[in-house]
């Protein structure tokens, strides 16, 4: 399986005032930090390498994954320095720990889908990005692609946008080369790289039909909690 990339760098405000003295991946669900769960689908889904993209409260963090041997992982760690570089500048400034391929996990996401099909559905597709979608028809989040036939034909995360009956599903997939022309240290948003492909005609949409979780809100956190103290 390809390496994970997870972004774990965010201020998580909206989770306040939880988040205010631990990062969003310590919260705790069900008994144990969230992002012990994710590192343990990600292994469980035959995944070897993680890399933890952080920035605030990043010592925290390290602290409790530590080298990611009690998940039977190697864990290595990208922080963004001295300033924030939001989604797709934390990943271009990890690039050299991710290698040429790799998937990308936001990292208040739970998901429970096969990785190892959207590796190999990205390595075929030949294209520098893939995202992943579900049909969600406003239900859980607002819908944000148009998806038809297979294809991703629009990408837009504008309040109110009318046509969308897909969501992005938190995990995608990025070629080294989706960066190109960008400079490390330089903030950028991974929706922007998206849609960059997109405009290119080089990202790829995976239809996945398992529902999303996210602990990025509070109603969000309630119902992974709920599913994971259940399971």
């Amino acid at each position: 399986m390809l390496p994970v990339a997870i972004l774990a760098g965010g201020l998580a405000t909206r989770l306040h005032p939880i988040t205010q003295t631990i990062p969003k991946a310590l919260v705790d669900v069900a008994g144990k930090p969230f992002i012990y769960h994710q590192l343990e689908v990600l292994r469980a889904a035959g995944a070897r390498r993680v890399v933890l993209c952080l920035a605030h409260l990043a010592d925290q963090v390290e602290s409790a994954v530590g080298d990611g041997g009690r998940f039977d992982l190697e864990v290595v760690y990208s922080r963004d320095g001295g300033q924030l570089l939001a989604t797709g500048g934390a990943l271009r400034h990890a690039l050299p720990l991710l290698g040429e391929r790799f998937l990308v996990l936001y990292g208040d996401s739970y998901l429970r889908c096969d990785y190892q099909a959207i590796s190999r559905a990205f390595v075929a597709s030949g294209k520098l990005g893939l995202m992943t979608v579900y049909r969600n028809d406003g239900k859980f989040d607002a819908s944000n692609v148009r998806f038809e036939n297979g294809e991703i034909i629009q990408y837009d995360k504008t309040p109110g946008i009318s046509g969308m009956s897909h969501i992005d599903y938190g995990l995608g997939a990025l070629h080294a080369d989706a960066f190109a022309g960008t400079r490390d240290g330089e903030r950028i948003d991974l929706v922007a790289v998206y849609q960059a492909l997109l405009s290119r005609r080089q990202l790829a949409g995976y239809e996945v039909n398992d529902r999303f979780y996210e602990i990025g809100s509070p109603a969000g956190l309630a119902e992974t909690r709920q599913l994971l103290e259940s399971t």
